[in-house]
């Protein structure tokens, strides 16, 4: 697979990142209380755009990666979500795609995370060879821990990760 494909769900549109989403994904990694949980500190500008090219490299490198989460009446980017490779130095990481999802406070509480991952996951039974998913989360993200225990992962180490506390989570092939 060399691009994303669109996945649908009855709210929402996932589908390729675009050079237009820079200014929504700038407003999502700026924002302090997104990334509480995900390394702590919101990203540059520049930051951000490396990331959004790391996004459309990672499907014709991998055959996988992360979708814009658009919500499907309004439009509107509601986050991102998906598999991705990071090379972040954890064995229990290697060699196996690790999902991810990250929303803006405008879809907390409405179930989104779990919609969009639910697609997802059921695009990566049917297309990647891969035993299991694995995703890692800060063990004080609560709000994701649930939104993984919903998707079948589990618990399987506790570790750390750039000096903090992380939780790895895996989820067989369905």
């Amino acid at each position: 697979m060399t691009h994303a494909p669109i996945l649908e769900t009855i709210r929402l549109i996932l589908r390729p990142h675009r050079v237009e989403d820079y200014v929504a994904c700038r407003k999502l990694w700026g924002d302090a209380d997104v990334v509480r949980h995900i390394g702590g500190l919101p990203q540059d500008a520049q930051a951000v755009w490396f990331r959004l090219l790391r996004y459309g490299g990672m499907w014709p490198m991998l055959g996988y990666g992360m979708w814009v989460i658009e919500e499907r009446d309004s439009g509107a980017f509601l986050g991102e979500a998906g598999l991705l490779s990071a090379e972040r130095g954890l064995p229990e990481l290697e060699g196996v795609p690790e999902a991810g999802w990250v929303l803006g406070p405008e879809a907390w509480g409405r179930g989104i995370a779990t919609e969009a991952m639910k697609a997802i996951l059921e695009w990566a039974d049917a297309h990647l060879d891969s035993p299991s998913l694995r995703c890692i989360i800060d063990p004080d993200n609560l709000a994701s821990i649930k939104v993984a225990e919903k998707l079948g992962f589990a618990p399987l180490i506790d570790t750390e990760l750039g000096g903090k506390p992380t939780r790895v989570f895996d989820r067989p092939r369905s």
